[in-house]
This record gives structure tokens, sequence and C-alpha cells, in this order.
């Protein structure tokens, strides 16, 4: 019975094993086997041995280095307001009330769109010439002139109003993952705080957040790699500018690549890439949640 349930199990697996050694172990070999050469984009079988180079001139290259301290900052900025924004709405949202089912719908709406759609929606928004957003912020008296606040063209604002796109688009992403963990709490432990005397605060410290982690770890890391990555929005909005001030890996590779035909640089900072999201997610698996320290 177990050899059966064994050859049932690999015979299962088998298709997804075929599928990821194809598009996905065999591509990050091809990545890795081109940081090591520089190859003629044109003739890609012209092609010269350079060793570590590619990887040594990224890595001490002052734009390689600002597009990967841009995106340190649009990790974190993004991702931490998104987890306080989907926390937040996530709690309110736990308690069934009146019109409670049709917030949560509006607030699932960004879901539906692309990051792209998104982009383009934003880039009206932010233009500082007809765009709603300064048109708003100046009938509210907080702007002297309407199109005073350059949000796309200004290096001081052009990264953080990809930030805000971002942020409007994923947050109820975190907000339905942190939702649905809260739903999965007994409710017999807030009974028991009840009884005990406990307070929302309480509830909320004891109970909420410790029983939130485990899920939380894993919407933090999914939503870390997927800001890690971003491009789209980055793209639509200012494609890295203006100058570099926007840019961030993902941007920076593709030019690296399309407009400047380095293959080899740019698979060596493809490269570079990986291992720092593997480090990242290793981190959140064995410091962010253990569970072995959590239940031993």
């Amino acid at each position: 019975m177990r050899m059966k349930n064994g050859a049932l199990s690999t015979m299962f697996f088998f298709p997804a094993g075929i599928f990821m050694l194809v598009f996905l172990v065999y591509p990050i070999f091809l990545l890795i086997r081109d940081s090591f050469y520089k190859i003629d984009l044109i003739n890609p079988s012209l092609r010269e041995f350079v060793g570590f180079a590619n990887y040594t001139s990224s890595l001490t290259s002052p734009r390689f280095l600002k597009a990967l301290w841009n995106t340190v900052v649009y990790i974190g900025v993004a991702v931490g307001i998104e987890f306080i924004l989907g926390l937040i709405l996530a709690l309110l949202l736990s308690n069934a009330f009146k019109g409670s089912q049709f917030i949560r719908t509006l607030l699932l709406s960004p879901l539906m769109l692309a990051p792209l759609v998104t982009g383009l929606i934003w880039k009206f928004m932010l233009n500082d010439q007809f765009g709603i957003i300064n048109w708003g912020l100046y009938k509210l008296g907080l702007l002297s002139d309407p199109h005073q606040i350059l949000w796309l063209s200004d290096s001081h604002f052009a990264l953080y109003s990809t930030i805000i796109a971002d942020i409007w688009l994923t947050t109820p992403f975190i907000m339905l993952v942190l939702l649905a963990g809260i739903k999965g709490i007994p409710i017999s432990l807030y009974e028991s705080a009840e009884i005990d005397g406990g307070n929302k605060w309480h509830k909320f410290r004891y109970i909420t957040f410790p029983s939130l982690i485990p899920v939380a770890t894993v919407a933090l890391l999914i939503r870390i790699i997927d800001a890690a990555r971003t491009f789209d929005i980055v793209w639509v909005l200012t494609q890295g500018g203006p100058g570099f001030s926007s840019e961030v890996l993902s941007t920076y590779m593709y030019k690296t690549l399309t407009r400047y035909g380095q293959v080899g640089q740019s698979s060596a900072m493809a490269v570079i890439f990986i291992i720092i999201l593997l480090v990242l997610s290793s981190f959140f698996i064995t410091k962010m949640w253990s569970p072995r320290k959590r239940h031993g």
C-alpha cells in the first residue's frame, strides 16, 4: 500500500517537476551561465568569457547601487504602509456591521486591475497640469498653486509617487489575507479573555496579533518579493526618471538589456537580485516565523 501511495505521489509530482525544470531551473541555469560572458545582443553566438567582471562592474556601479537603494526604499515604505493599513482595515472589517460587505467589496476593487492599468490611472491623477491630486490639494488649501507639486517630474517626488500607486493597488491583498487570518482565530480565546477581564487592547496584543504572525509573515514575504520585482507601475509612471531618481532594479536591468544590449551585465544583475531575494526569504522563514520555537 505504501508503494502504491509513493508511486501515486510521484505520478502527481512528475508533471509539476517537469514544468519547474523547464521553465524555472533551466532558465536560471542559462542566466547564471550568461552572467560570466560578454555577449553581443545582435549575434548572441559571439560571446567572450569575462569571469566575474560583470558582477564586479555591477556591484561597483553607482547607478546599480542607486537602483538597489531605490528598490530597498520602495519595498520598505510600500510594504510597511500596506501592512499597517491592511491590518487596520482587517480589524475594522472583522466585525460585521451595516454596509460592511459593500465596503469590503469596494476596498478589494483595486485587485481587479492590472499593475499596468493602475499605473495609467495614477499617471493621469498625478499629472501636474490637470491631475485630480493637485487639484484636490489646492481646493483644500494645502497648495497655493494647482501645479505646485510635480509628482512625476521632480526627483524628490517621483519614487514616492510610484509607491503611492503601489500602496493603493496592493493594500487590499494584505487586508484580505489578514482578515482571513482573523476569521480563523477561535472565538473561545476571546471569550476566555473577557472572562479574565481583558479589554480590546489585551485581546489584540495577546490573542489577535500573535495568532496572525504566521499569516502575516507569508503575506509580507509575498509582498516583499512582489515589490522587489515591480516593473509595470514604475515604468508607466516614470520609466525610472527623472534622471535615475526612481530607477529600481527591474527597470535598470530592462534598460541594460534592451537599450544598451549588455546581456551578460543584465544577467549578472539578475543573479545578484535572485541571491538577495533568496537571503531575504530565508530570513523571513527562519527568523520571523519559526513554528518549532512557537510550539516547541
